[in-house]
């Protein structure tokens, strides 16, 4: 249990996937809501994650992990990137909100918590889910920092079932806070070999940063609300296409040279969940061991 439960208004702003890689975009404001939970203690500041959700918005997985991070001493802030722009789920229709988009709002929980007086400004980390692994991961880029964040930083980052199969410009270029990914192997929905050969990328150059792979594990296997294996027959899903940013908010498809879009060939439609009780526990014993060592 929290010992505190506070509500946050967060001001962000909608850019369209375009907008926010061109940068210097205004886009459209936007109130968002997030909540902060801080733990049973004394401790003066506490260290914070920030959760970012995924497709489905925010969801009963959530509150495992609220829980399980509030008892071991680390307070949580989740941010619901959808209510305030009147969307409820993009699992059938990703256009609806750019997954990068979402980074912005993950920065701007950031600023809002750096100033908190009973967060430690030096430890919080931000850990994404799916779509909303895309903010927590590339968060880490100096470019999009120096776009859309502040002195500000975040200690680490963290994403489970992460999209890694669209790379950008610059996305080698991090501000050296640790990173880590979970992935089941048989995921259907989003394919953990690009986050493979992004992961071994980041090795190379000396990042503190480890990609764990659970056999047998399907995409949100950390839901417990979440049957073995669900059919989720709508879910739009680019689990077999690779994107590249050539230029500036140009992505194309990388076999075709096409531009990106959710009409592409490469994106299919239909896609697996389930709840997998040995990799969420491994996984959640993993991620506080993480932030402990911080």
């Amino acid at each position: 249990m929290p010992s505190r439960i506070e509500l946050h208004p967060i001001q962000s702003t909608t850019l369209t996937g375009d907008e926010f890689l061109r940068g210097g975009q205004a886009g459209k404001p936007v109130t968002l809501a997030g909540e902060l939970r801080l733990p049973v203690g004394t401790t003066a500041k506490y260290p914070v994650v920030v959760l970012v959700h995924g497709s489905g918005g925010v969801s009963g997985s959530m509150d495992m992990w609220l829980h399980q991070l509030n008892q071991s001493g680390i307070a949580t802030f989740v941010i619901d990137t959808f209510s305030g722009r009147g969307i409820v789920s993009t699992v059938q229709d990703q256009t609806q909100l750019h997954s990068l988009a979402m980074m912005v709002d993950a920065y701007r929980a950031l600023d809002m918590l750096a100033k908190h007086p009973r967060i430690d400004a030096k430890k919080i980390s931000v850990m994404g889910f799916s779509k909303g692994a895309v903010a927590s991961v590339f968060s880490a880029s100096t470019r999009f920092k120096a776009m859309y964040g502040s002195r500000a930083q975040f200690a680490a980052h963290i994403g489970l079932y992460t999209p890694c199969n669209t790379r950008y410009l610059g996305d080698t270029q991090l501000t050296g806070a640790p990173m880590r990914f979970f992935h089941g192997t048989t995921d259907d929905y989003v394919n953990v070999a690009p986050c493979r050969s992004y992961v071994q990328t980041l090795k190379q150059q000396g990042v503190d940063v480890s990609l764990t792979e659970f056999p047998d594990t399907e995409h949100g296997y950390d839901s417990p609300l979440a049957p073995k294996r669900l059919a989720v027959p709508s879910a739009q899903s680019t689990r077999n296409c690779y994107f590249t940013e050539k230029s500036p908010a140009e992505l194309v498809n990388e076999k075709t040279g096409a531009a990106f879009s959710y009409t592409d060939a490469c994106v299919a439609v239909g896609a697996h969940v389930g709840h997998n009780p040995e990799s969420t526990a491994q996984t959640v014993k993993a991620v506080i061991e993480f932030l402990k060592s911080l």
